[in-house]
Order: C-alpha cells, then sequence, then structure tokens
C-alpha cells in the first residue's frame, strides 16, 4: 500500500524581480491511499506528476506529511523503500550503466545473488524472459531505444520489487515498441504506478490521478478521470502558484 499524508514538496528559489527568497511548491499537499494494481497518473508537462511519481520511492523526499509503502516511512527507511520500489526512467539511457546488458542486469543483482557465476546466470535467464537473450554480450549503444527500455525494465524486475513506479516509459518509443512494453506493464503482477501521456494506457487503469498545478484534482476510474484531464488540456497554460516568503 502507498500512503502519502499531506504530502508536500517545496524548493527555494529566488524571486526574479526582487532577489528574494521565495517558497515554490512544486507538489502538494497530497492525501492518497493506493492500494490498485494498476493506477496511472496523468497531467501537463510540470504540473508535479514525476515529483508525486518520485515520492513513492523516495527519490524525492517530502518537505512536509509523510510518504509511507508498506508502512515504511520515505523519509526513515528510504533504503528499505527502494528495495521495494522500482524505478523505470523516461530515458534508459539514464538507467543502463554497465557496457553490455549482461553486465547491466547482473549489477542490479549484486544485492540479492551471492556469487558472480550465479549473478551471470540469473541476468541471463532474465534477459531471456525479456527477449534479449541474444544481445547479453553487445554493446549497449547497439540496441534500439525499445531494446533498451526492455533492458532497464529487466534491470529493475530483476530486484523482484513489490512496486513499480515508471515515468513515462513509452515517451521516447515509436509504436510498435510502446506496444511491447505496455504489454509487458500490463502482465506484471506488481503494483505499478504509470506516470503517462499515453491516454490508451491510462484508461486501462484501474484508477487515474490528474495532477494539475501541483495538485491532486481528480483521483477516480479512468472514465471520468480522462474526460477531467482532456477539460485542462483544452485550456490555456497557467503558471504555476508560487508561495510569498
Amino acid at each position: 500500500m502507498i500512503e502519502l499524508d499531506r504530502a508536500e514538496v517545496t524548493v527555494w528559489s529566488p524571486d526574479p524581480v526582487s532577489g528574494r527568497d521565495r517558497t515554490v511548491r512544486i507538489l502538494g499537499p497530497v492525501t492518497l491511499s493506493l492500494t490498485e494494481r494498476r493506477v496511472a497518473v496523468v497531467g501537463a508537462n510540470g504540473s508535479g506528476k514525476s515529483t508525486l511519481a518520485r515520492l513513492v520511492d523516495a527519490l524525492v523526499l517530502p518537505s512536509a506529511g509523510t510518504v509511507r509503502v508498506d508502512g515504511l516511512d520515505t523519509v526513515r527507511d528510504g533504503a528499505a523503500v527502494r528495495r521495494r520500489v522500482g524505478f523505470l526512467f523516461t530515458d534508459p539511457d539514464a538507467q543502463v550503466v554497465m557496457p553490455t546488458p549482461a553486465e547491466d542486469v547482473a549489477l542490479s543483482l549484486r544485492r540479492t545473488t551471492g556469487s558472480a557465476a550465479e549473478r551471470r546466470s540469473a541476468a541471463r535467464a532474465w534477459l531471456d524472459r525479456f527477449g534479449l537473450a541474444d544481445h547479453a554480450d553487445l554493446p549497449v549503444h547497439a540496441l534500439s531505444a525499445g531494446q533498451r527500455q526492455l533492458l532497464a525494465l529487466a534491470a529493475v524486475l530483476a530486484t523482484e520489487p513489490a512496486v513499480l513506479v515508471c515515468d513515462e516509459p513509452t515517451t521516447l518509443l515509436d509504436l510498435r515498441w510502446r506496444r511491447v512494453v505496455d504489454q509487458l506493464l500490463d502482465a506484471l503482477e506488481q503494483q505499478v504506478v504509470l506516470v503517462t501521456h499515453d491516454l490508451e494506457a491510462a484508461a486501462r487503469a484501474d484508477r487515474v490521478l490528474v495532477v494539475d498545478q501541483g495538485q491532486v484534482v481528480h483521483d477516480g476510474p479512468p472514465g471520468p478521470a480522462l474526460v477531467r484531464y482532456r477539460e485542462l488540456m483544452s485550456e490555456a497554460p497557467r503558471a504555476a502558484g508560487v508561495r510569498a516568503p
């Protein structure tokens, strides 16, 4: 279970006119309890949806309020939370760090699998599950964008997280690879929190959060939520809200 209790993210930033420090609210306060197997998060660029996703994995810590995953507080128990929550980035090049697919998945297994030989064997088994066995020892840069995203997903799932947070995982992919990744995500047993601009993917979720100006402005089944999202997208863009110092 993912629980946010008045979670808020703020940053300090100088006012462009006065030069005085001001508090800029990026997100919140947000109070949610997410138990559904598939939760989609939609919103305009800069709305705060990626910040919301990063709160779940303790990549961003709340400035106020609390975030818990299965009872673990992201501030006090950040390492334990990150072991339970996998995170898939938009760009696999921000996530894949080793020269070959086999080495990259083996790196993910360093805390859970004993010997180097066991890690190599397990890594190849994971790559086989994702159709990348024949590419195990190729340079990562020789893979297509879709194959690199599959590699990133394999490396994350090899750690067997309870929750997978995906931040626009198909944005950089063509239609063919988007379908491949979507199908894999739909078939996972884990709870998945999907930040996306793909309304077809959002429509398959059990619950959709619509984020706007740092607030969750709609929360519910996909149908009404996506109607609300389309309404927001038809409005003229607005400047982000800023709190006075």
